[in-house]
């Protein structure tokens, strides 16, 4: 009964109601994460420009830990979600256990291979020398904590892609909340300094972890994660890699965009490094607001694909694509105006103010023309088009990102560095064009088919 109930929901619910409903809690979860994460950058920047440094590096190492996550997450969830609309309920659990128990073993793995090569590590992420004891000290925990990371990944994207993102806000919000108490305690309380951020960390997320998976333990999920479920078919093991291989690539050559980024910020000092390293984080805070509608656009477009509700995939696109782009621009203006303060919140230098504050601007602009590739991207890697997702995620990082941030510093020195995410953001954006074309045509002419009209 319940099954049929959530099945009238997810394909009757007019799509801007359904979506905004599935977003809010995603929303919240989204900056939540993202605020904890700034808050580690606010109380680690009282110790000195260097501490607040190791932040952005070590973030590299976040975004690996966390695109084998999102990867499995991802490829699950959209699979999941596409069972449900077609009322097969044990492959979506079959897809959903084998996704959870591959991301633990990840998780381990990382943790592993990661504790014996710290000084290494943050050297290849673009630390100097006088950022790396504190970035050492960061990372450490934040590789304990790398199975909760890659774990939690999944659980929150089956339950966000099952149309439950208020259980997987529950979970997420409780973690950032807790890490957010939790750092002015271990870092000054404790004495702890950076370590103590990075236990904060580390703690709220086994917290977020504990909390995910009870929701499928009590059953508040259709799918389930039990060991009875997992696979070992290849074929199903490939079908989640490939269609979470868009996430893997995004968030890996997020990884290796830090990296260039770091390196080519730290040849203007430790001051450039922590500004640029701001600037991501409070401009992630406006892209949350975006992902957060994305993410409840995911499900929705999934869900009703599988169940052959193609116009209302179309519905779901173009209205997720207008409330980003009005959500983001009313924040990226405010983050325009108001830069320099911004930057100062976190780190009141004149050297980090100088540079993070042009940067900041630069990336506001850029703030709206994400919502295009964004909401593209995620159609393609909901609906399971392994190739276009991967391409499209390749793009920003990777395919513009990585050269542009090699060349336009040699041409414009530190203003190359500053301006190289917007470049690459608005050139992703125009590539995005004719792919979101083709494929909303496409999804039209299957209505028309579906519903016996003439298609010209």
């Amino acid at each position: 009964m319940n099954t049929s109930l959530q099945y009238r929901r997810m394909t009757e619910t007019p799509v801007n109601r359904l979506i905004i409903r599935l977003g809010i809690p995603t929303i919240i979860s989204m900056l939540i994460a993202n605020i904890y994460n700034m808050a580690d950058t606010f109380f680690v920047s009282s110790i000195g420009t260097s501490a607040s440094g190791a932040i952005g590096v070590v973030f590299g190492l976040l975004s690996i830990i966390q695109a084998f996550g999102f990867m499995l997450g991802h490829g699950a969830g959209s699979i999941v979600s596409r069972f449900l609309g077609k009322k097969q309920v044990e492959d979506a659990s079959r897809f959903a256990s084998t996704a959870f128990y591959l991301s633990l073993f990840a998780g381990f793995l990382i943790t592993f291979v990661g504790l014996f090569n710290i000084p290494t590590l943050v050297l290849l992420l673009g630390s100097t020398k006088t950022i790396q004891p504190y970035a050492e000290k960061y990372a450490f925990w934040i590789l304990l904590a790398a199975p909760f990371l890659t774990s939690s990944c999944v659980l929150n994207n089956v339950l966000r892609y099952e149309g439950k993102a208020a259980l997987a806000m529950v979970g997420l919000t409780s973690g950032g909340l807790l890490n957010i108490a939790l750092d002015p305690l271990f870092m000054f309380k404790f004495g702890f300094g950076v370590a103590g951020a990075g236990m904060a960390t580390a703690f709220s997320q086994a917290v977020s972890f504990s909390l995910l998976l009870f929701m499928f333990f009590k059953g508040k999920t259709e799918s389930s994660v039990s060991i009875k479920y997992f696979t070992r078919t290849p074929r199903d093991i490939g079908n989640i890699i490939s269609v979470g291989s868009a996430s893997l690539i995004r968030q890996g050559l997020a990884s290796v965009a830090t990296l260039f980024l770091n390196h080519q910020a730290g040849r203007y000092g430790d001051a450039a490094v922590a500004a640029m390293s701001i600037t991501n984080k409070a401009t992630f805070f406006i892209f949350a607001v975006g992902l957060g509608i994305g993410q409840g656009f995911q499900p929705v477009s999934a869900f009703n694909y599988g169940a052959k509700k193609y116009g209302r995939v179309r519905q779901a696109w173009f209205f997720t694509l207008f409330a980003g782009v009005v959500m983001m621009g009313s924040l990226s203006a405010v983050a325009f105006v108001f830069a320099p303060e911004v930057i100062a919140f976190f780190r009141n230098d004149p050297e980090v103010i100088a540079v993070g504050a042009v940067a900041l601007r630069c990336q506001s602009v850029s703030c709206l023309f994400q919502p295009f590739s964004t909401t593209t991207n995620m159609l393609f890697q909901s609906l399971g088009k392994a190739g276009r997702a991967a391409l499209l995620s390749a793009f920003r990082s990777g395919l513009f990102f990585i050269p542009l941030i090699i060349v336009l510093p040699k041409l414009f020195g530190l203003t190359g560095v500053e301006i190289t995410q917007t470049v690459a953001d608005v050139l992703t954006a125009l590539a995005s064009v004719p792919f979101a074309v083709s494929f909303l045509r496409e999804l039209k002419i299957r209505e028309k088919e579906k519903d016996g009209e003439e298609v010209y």
